[in-house]
C-alpha cells in the first residue's frame, strides 16, 4: 500500500485530486469555473478532477482533462503538491504542468473557461488550496541571493549586474547583514534600479518598516523574524518569503500565508561546514508536507535545477551557485 493509498484509509475525508497548468504561447493559464452548486462554487480553479482509488496521478490527470476539456495529455511534469483542510474535507492536491497535448480546450461539462496570466490571477478568486499554486506559478525557478562584498557598493553593482546579465535569473534578493540600515537602504536603491532595467524582482532581507521606505518588490524574513511573528507582515511588497531549516519553520511560514521558503542547508556547504546537510530524501519528505513552494538552498547550483524540481521543489537558491565573482 502506498503512503497515499494509507493516508485515505486513515481519513476518508480526504479527496486526492490532480489538476492541470495549462499555458499558451503568451504564457497564459487556463482555468475554469466552479458549479455554483459544488463546494468552492463560483471560484476559478484549475482544471482537474478526483483521482480514483490507487490510480497513478499523471493517467488521473490526463482522464479528467480529457472529460472535463476534451484534450489528450502528451506529456506532464509535478509542479506543486498540497494538502489543505476545509474543515469538512481534507484535499490533497497534486498540480501538473502540462507539457504537450492535443486537441483544443473547451468546457466538455458546460463549465465557463477563461486564459489568465499569473499576475492577472486574483488569490481571492480561487479556492485555498489553489492559491500556493498561484505563487508558484510568479516564481521562476532559479533564485539569487547576492554575496559578498555589499561594503564595496561600486564592485558589488558591478557583480550584481553581471549575474543578471549572464543568466536567467529573474528574482534576487539583497542579503548584507553586515549593513546598518542607512548603508542598507542606500545600496537596495542602487540595486532596484539595477533589477528594473534587467526585469528582475528584488527582495529585501531588512526590517519590515525599512523596507516599507525602499523600492522593492518582496520582503524576506530570516528564521528569527519568522518565528517572532503571528501573522503575515503588513507591506506593500507583494511578495513575502523565509528562510527555514526544518518542519516547524515550513509550518510557520505556510500558517502566515507567505509566499515561498527557502529550505537549507540540502547539501554541505563551505560557508557552514558544521552544518548538518538535510539530503534530498528528506528534503523531499519536508517539500511534500510544506503548502507552499519551496527553494532548495545549500550547496545547490544550476546543476542541481532538474534534481531539485524531481525532489518538489520550486527550484534552486544560491549565493556562490549564481553570484559573479
Amino acid at each position: 500500500m502506498s503512503d497515499q493509498d494509507a493516508q485515505r484509509v486513515r481519513d476518508p475525508k480526504l479527496i486526492h485530486v490532480a489538476a492541470g497548468v495549462i499555458t499558451d504561447a503568451d504564457g497564459r493559464v487556463l482555468v475554469a469555473k466552479r458549479p455554483l452548486n459544488t463546494h468552492q462554487g463560483g471560484l476559478w480553479e484549475f482544471p482537474g478532477g478526483k483521482l480514483e482509488p490507487s490510480e497513478p496521478v499523471a493517467r488521473g490527470l490526463a482522464r479528467e482533462l480529457d472529460e472535463e476539456l476534451g484534450i489528450q495529455v502528451r506529456a506532464s511534469a509535478p509542479l506543486i503538491r498540497l494538502r489543505h483542510d476545509y474543515g469538512d474535507r481534507l484535499v490533497l492536491l497534486d498540480i501538473h504542468r502540462v507539457l504537450s497535448y492535443q486537441g483544443c480546450p473547451h468546457g466538455r461539462e458546460g463549465q465557463a473557461l477563461d486564459w489568465m496570466t499569473p499576475q492577472q490571477m486574483d488569490p481571492s478568486s480561487f479556492p485555498a488550496a489553489d492559491r500556493p499554486v498561484i505563487s508558484a506559478l510568479r516564481l521562476p525557478s532559479r533564485y539569487l541571493i547576492t554575496g559578498t562584498d555589499p561594503t564595496q557598493p561600486d564592485a558589488f553593482i558591478r557583480r550584481l549586474e553581471q549575474a543578471l546579465s549572464r543568466s536567467q535569473l529573474r528574482i534576487l534578493q539583497l542579503r548584507a547583514p553586515g549593513l546598518g540600515a542607512n548603508e542598507y537602504a542606500k545600496l537596495a536603491r542602487r540595486c532596484a534600479e539595477v533589477c528594473r532595467q534587467a526585469n528582475a524582482q528584488l527582495i529585501l532581507n531588512c526590517d519590515a518598516d525599512l523596507a516599507g521606505r525602499l523600492p522593492g518588490d518582496g520582503l524576506h524574513l530570516t528564521e528569527t523574524r519568522l518565528s517572532a511573528l503571528d501573522e503575515r507582515p503588513q507591506t506593500d511588497k507583494p511578495l513575502i518569503g523565509a528562510s527555514c531549516h526544518g518542519t516547524e519553520g515550513l509550518a510557520k511560514a505556510a500558517a502566515l500565508g507567505l509566499d515561498y521558503a527557502l529550505l537549507s542547508p540540502v547539501q554541505q556547504t563551505r560557508t557552514h561546514p558544521d552544518a548538518t546537510p538535510l539530503g534530498w530524501s528528506t528534503f523531499a519528505k519536508l517539500v511534500d508536507q510544506a503548502g507552499l513552494p519551496v527553494y532548495a538552498l545549500g550547496g545547490v547550483g544550476e546543476a542541481d535545477l532538474d534534481r531539485a524540481i524531481s525532489h518538489g521543489a520550486q527550484g534552486i537558491a544560491a549565493i556562490s551557485g549564481f553570484w559573479s565573482h
